[in-house]
């Protein structure tokens, strides 16, 4: 049998595993990105990017462990990756008028922060996000994705157990212990 016909065997029979792979546990996959979404649109895009890098990395996959835990790191890298991304402000549309709830000629102001009127605060604001996030990046996978859910996304205990399907006693000590390694190395200045 010549080489290109031997990898072609294997291509097509890594396709036909992955497909029955997805089959079986697209659901489970979409309920733990809503969960980590909070929204059925986020939800089905974070599902939809986990399944294309996972196929994408299919190659590398260790048939040893469940592929269910292999999608999961992938996702949770995935969700990460946009939580960056997320601007860090509540933005409000100055274009839509505020209903103060009261009738009559009420007007409310809108005052935009002037957030270069003070470069000291700005720059200490930036070094800080930044010492942070290069603080939490070097936590531990399992600790990062817990300390994230809890501390960015406000998950509960609860919600956050059945994401990272541990139980709840596990996710109390992973957030313990993430929070604990992240304070030892976010040294902030007195």
């Amino acid at each position: 049998m010549d080489f290109a016909r031997l990898i072609t065997g294997v291509l097509k029979n890594d396709r036909k595993e992955f497909d029955s792979l997805v089959h079986r546990c697209h659901r489970q996959a979409y309920n733990i990105a809503f969960r980590l979404t909070g929204n059925h649109a986020d939800a089905e895009d974070l599902t939809q990017e986990s399944f294309l890098r996972a196929y994408r990395f299919f190659d590398r996959y260790n048939r040893d462990m469940p592929f269910e835990n292999w999608l999961y790191r992938i996702m949770s890298r995935v969700f990460i990756d946009e939580l960056r991304k997320r601007p860090r402000f509540k933005t409000q549309s100055l274009d839509q008028p505020l209903n103060p709830g009261v009738s009559g000629d009420t007007e409310i102001l809108l005052e935009i922060a002037d957030f270069d009127a003070n470069p000291e605060h700005q720059m200490m604001s930036d070094a800080l996000d930044e010492h942070l996030q290069t603080a939490l990046n070097t936590l531990p996978e399992e600790f990062r994705i817990a300390v994230i859910l809890a501390d960015v996304e406000g998950l509960s205990y609860e919600e956050i157990a059945e994401t990272m399907n541990c139980s709840l006693g596990t996710v109390r000590s992973r957030l313990h212990r993430g929070r604990k390694l992240l304070r030892s190395k976010v040294r902030l200045p007195k």
